[in-house]
C-alpha cells in the first residue's frame, strides 16, 4: 500500500523553508514527516503533509514547482538494527532503494520509515512477504501525532 507524499523544488535561497511551512500552517495543513536535500543551486523537500493534494494546490499556486509521488511508510521497532531487517529483506530481492527517511514515535516502540522504490510492486511483495506492516496516510498521520 502506497502513500502520497509531495516533492517541492526550491531555490538554495535562505528563507525558502519557512516560507513553505508558513504556507502550509496557513492552510491547515500538518507536515507529518520531511526531508530536505540540498545541492548548490536546488533543494528538494520531500514531505508527508495531512492533505496532499490541498498542498499540492496551494504550493503550485504559489509558484513553486511541486510533484506528488508513491512512497510506502513501513513501521518497525525503534531499536538498533531497527531499519537492518528491512534493508537487508529488499537487498537479498534485489530492491533498489531510490531514496528513505524516516521518524519515530513512541520513543523506543515504533519507527516509521519512507521508501521509494524504483520497483514498487517488487518492493511490496518483499515486504508483505517479510512481515512488515505498510500504513496508509490516515495510519502515518496518526503515529506522528503525539498521544495524552
Amino acid at each position: 500500500m502506497t502513500i502520497n507524499q509531495i516533492s517541492v523544488f526550491l531555490a538554495n535561497r535562505t528563507g525558502q523553508l519557512a516560507q513553505i511551512c508558513t504556507t502550509l500552517a496557513e492552510n491547515d495543513i500538518s507536515i507529518v514527516t520531511l526531508a530536505l536535500a540540498d545541492t548548490t543551486d536546488f533543494g528538494i523537500l520531500r514531505m508527508i503533509v495531512s492533505d496532499h493534494e490541498k498542498a499540492r494546490q496551494i504550493l503550485t499556486a504559489a509558484g513553486h514547482v511541486v510533484k506528488v509521488t508513491p512512497v510506502f511508510a513501513v513501521t518497525v521497532p525503534d531499536v538498533p538494527g531497527g531499519m537492518a531487517g528491512v534493508a537487508q529483506k529488499l537487498s537479498e530481492a534485489g530492491c533498489d532503494i531510490e531514496y528513505s527517511y524516516a521518524f519515530a514515535f513512541h520513543h523506543g516502540e515504533k519507527a516509521v520509515l519512507v521508501f521509494r522504490f524504483a520497483d514498487p510492486d517488487k518492493a511490496a511483495k518483499v515486504l508483505e512477504k517479510g512481515g512488515y506492516m505498510t500504513l496508509n496516510e490516515h495510519q502515518v498521520e496518526d503515529a506522528a501525532t503525539p498521544s495524552a
